[in-house]
């Protein structure tokens, strides 16, 4: 009997360790630093081109910090908003969306001008832009930056 209230022990003692190591472990998967390390480790035909989003990105505002959501460079004000697309069937993909809690605009839509037409909008609360080349990003970077201190305002 003792060895069977000992061996219980022993996995309540793993099931702590386990369940304090997870908070630490996601909170470290969001910061800067990670974005960094999985940057730092990217093989990808077209990182010069994330590299230069993810500027124009963090650049757009001073309130918009780096993570890792869903394996890719994410950013977020008070959620999350905009996540590069490493897996895009062509070029560079920024999905534009409003974070994970359920929102009115996802029937009402939101209103975001975009005279470059850079949006696609797969759903009312969701888009994305799509670059191919360090040329296009350098044509409509300021139209982008403008599109996201718009989407912005729906996050924060």
């Amino acid at each position: 009997m003792p060895e069977i209230i000992e061996a219980n022990n022993q996995i309540k003692d793993k099931r702590s360790l386990t369940m304090s190591a997870k908070p630490s472990t996601a909170t470290q998967a969001k910061t800067p630093e990670s974005v960094e390390a999985l940057l730092a480790s990217l093989d990808h035909p077209l990182k010069q081109e994330i590299l230069v989003l993810r500027q124009i990105i963090l650049g757009a505002d001073p309130s918009i910090v780096e993570g890792v959501k869903w394996n890719s460079p994410s950013f977020h004000t008070s959620e999350y908003f905009a996540t590069i697309r490493l897996n895009a069937k062509e070029g560079v993909q920024v999905v534009l969306h409003l974070g994970a809690k359920l929102r009115d605009t996802a029937q009402t839509g939101i209103a975001i001008d975009d005279p470059e037409s850079l949006l696609v909008w797969p759903a009312k609360d969701r888009s994305t832009a799509t670059f191919h080349d360090l040329k296009e990003i350098d044509a409509k970077a300021d139209a982008f930056t403008d599109i996201i201190r718009q989407w912005i305002r729906y996050v924060q």
